[in-house]
């Protein structure tokens, strides 16, 4: 009838009875297409529905991209968190709705740290323990602060919140202009990612343009080997082909 039943245990244990049912049940809680498929098909079908409308309502299948390491999970995150910027909806990156930068810049100034945020936009070295008291309200924390005061792992040991923010500024000018300036705080930053300003520019500016080709997204070749020789394979197709250090 096609709507939700009641779960109670007798459901339960019958439902457990039916192996074909719980390997299916398995298979399908594993799979990221059946997941986009629930999400996808009840939104397509609600605007279709508001708007008199048939048909796809999506534009093309999702691109699954696997992340090896941390240098391309940032670029990752800077690119999300940038693309109500890129898309001329607000100023800044940190204005954007259902944006994680938001919803961290807004955890700062509600501890009353607005002064530490505004040195850490404007590069104060100070500024950079601005990210302490965050690593509990995301699945990922930027810093990994194991070594310090947390049991979670984060994304690069020694990265806070206030190098992020100065990652995320560059390179909103970068989204805006094509070209930014790099500061001596961000060169350091930079160094501490064992990356620069060029591979970061090319990178970002290739996932912000065009169609994304690959499967993969590394910063390093030695990882995509490492990662090839893991699944067996002679190639991976780094995401957009951004250049990877040798």
């Amino acid at each position: 009838m096609r709507q939700p039943l009641e779960v109670s245990q007798a459901w339960v244990e019958g439902r457990l009875k039916d192996e074909g049912w719980v390997a299916t049940a398995r298979q399908r809680l594993q799979s990221l297409s059946w997941f986009m498929k629930c999400l996808k098909e009840p939104l397509a079908r609600l605007v279709n529905r508001e708007e008199g409308a048939r048909g796809a309502f999506f534009e093309g299948r999702y691109k699954s991209v696997a992340i090896l390491d941390e240098e391309a999970l940032l670029a990752t995150c800077a690119y999300i968190d940038l693309n109500p910027v890129a898309a001329g909806l607000v100023a800044a990156p940190e204005a954007g709705e259902h944006t994680s930068i938001k919803q961290r810049v807004e955890h700062v100034e509600e501890q009353g740290r607005v002064e530490t945020l505004k040195a850490a936009e404007s590069g104060s070295v100070t500024a950079q323990a601005v990210s302490s008291g965050q690593e509990s309200l995301w699945l990922c924390p930027i810093e990994d602060r194991r070594g310090l005061d947390s049991t979670r792992e984060g994304m690069v040991e020694g990265f806070t919140l206030g190098n992020y923010l100065l990652l995320i500024d560059y390179t909103g000018r970068l989204f805006r202009a094509g070209k930014a300036s790099i500061s001596g705080e961000l060169a350091g930053v930079f160094a501490r990612l064992g990356s620069d300003g060029e591979s970061w520019s090319a990178r970002l500016l290739k996932l912000s343009r065009g169609r994304l080709l690959g499967r993969y997204f590394a910063s390093s070749r030695q990882r995509l080997r490492e990662v090839a020789d893991r699944l067996g394979l002679h190639h991976l197709a780094n995401l957009g082909g951004c250049p990877a250090r040798t």
